[in-house]
């Protein structure tokens, strides 16, 4: 047997390191245990010299070895408390059950939306999906929207108790992508719910589920929340609009995006391996309190609700969820003046990748 290298394992691994580590893979044992296990047992890592120094960001001391997964059991009830979990102690990690690496601080998920250094999807309203929709005429679908929204509100009048979410959200946005394209409303029922074939939908028409979830959330943030209600219902539409971006960040209806990086890229934690999926925890980011006050607060003056489900370019998918929202609130209590939520009724968000309220039921009449 040959006389064993200083410094490393009979089976070549440097000593100390867990099992699984090539012996080709520069190691040295983490100053903090929460990465230990996680980045040691991938041979594509980062050699420990290219992790960043921690900064005010840093890191948090934990007793916890594994870090928890958004798909864990339960999470689709509550996932907040595993995301600020990984926020605070494992702002890097790698989740087997994703099979990706995680980031979920705020600063990290904006960053890799826009960083031309991840790979693979676009947010509507990002390039290039934005720069194809540049001769959108807003009016046009501010009318559609206000239209599409009063006939859906009108058709509620007078019903004791009304699911929002089953009569309403889920008629909406297909509602007012098929009244935009010319489809008569009484064969709007045949639309396949986000595959309307329609120049004006182009490569947005995946989102009409999208913006039901969004539309679903944010008229059950509004209702939850009799004063809030009554502020917004006469509002301006810059107010309702932000009211609008508000609710997306506090509970985005996309939670979890992939994109795929094309290099090594240094993020909170330590460095991105190059070419390996990384889940962006939108959920987990909009709860950031490093970027945002109170996060857990709904709060529509918030002045800058920062929300990531949406890009900020000319998209019609973007324009359109918030015109929906804005006069899906004002057809509503045009409709109902008294609306509010059924007694003893509380809005409940379930899902993991994407999440919405499954009903959302309200008296019509007060």
């Amino acid at each position: 047997m040959s006389e064993q290298q200083a410094g490393r394992l009979p089976d070549g691994r440097p000593e100390g390191a867990p099992d699984g580590v090539p012996g080709d893979v520069p190691w040295r044992r983490p100053d903090r245990a929460p990465w230990r296990d996680l980045w040691a047992a991938l041979p594509a890592m980062a050699p420990a010299s290219a992790r960043p120094s921690p900064g005010p960001g840093a890191v948090r001391p934990s007793a916890r070895r594994v870090a928890p997964s958004p798909l864990a059991p339960g999470a689709a009830r509550d996932p907040y408390r595993a995301y600020r979990v990984l926020r605070e102690e494992f702002p890097l990690t790698h989740d087997p059950l994703l099979r990706a690496w995680v980031l979920s601080r705020y600063a990290d998920v904006a960053g890799a939306l826009t960083d031309p250094r991840f790979t693979h999807g676009h947010r509507p309203g990002d390039p290039p999906c934005a720069q194809t929709h540049t001769d959108i005429d807003e009016a046009e679908l501010r009318a559609v929207a206000e239209r599409t929204a009063f006939v859906l509100a009108h058709r509620l009048v007078g019903r004791p108790l009304v699911d929002l979410v089953a009569d309403f959200c889920r008629w909406l946005p297909a509602g007012t992508v098929a009244a935009a394209v010319g489809v008569p409303y009484r064969d709007m029922m045949r639309l396949v719910r986000g595959r309307a074939a329609s120049a004006l939908a182009g490569q947005c028409t995946g989102q009409i589920a999208v913006r039901e979830k969004a539309l679903a959330g944010f008229l059950a943030d509004v209702l939850s929340d009799p004063e809030q209600a009554a502020a917004l219902r006469d509002a301006p539409s810059e107010l309702v609009a932000r009211a609008w971006a508000e609710s997306l960040r506090r509970e985005p209806p996309v939670q979890i995006v992939l994109r795929r990086t094309r290099g090594e890229i240094p993020v909170s934690g330590g460095v991105l391996p190059s070419g390996v999926p990384v889940a962006l925890l939108l959920g987990a980011a909009g709860r950031d309190p490093e970027r945002f006050r109170e996060p857990d607060r709904f709060d529509p003056g918030r002045d800058d609700p920062a929300q990531l489900t949406y890009g900020g370019g000319p998209c019609p998918a973007v324009t359109l969820a918030a015109l929906e929202a804005e006069y899906a609130l004002r057809a509503l209590f045009a409709a109902m003046p008294r609306l509010r939520l059924a007694d003893g009724f509380r809005p409940r968000r379930t899902g993991v990748v994407t999440r919405a309220p499954r009903s959302l039921v309200v008296r019509p009449g007060g």
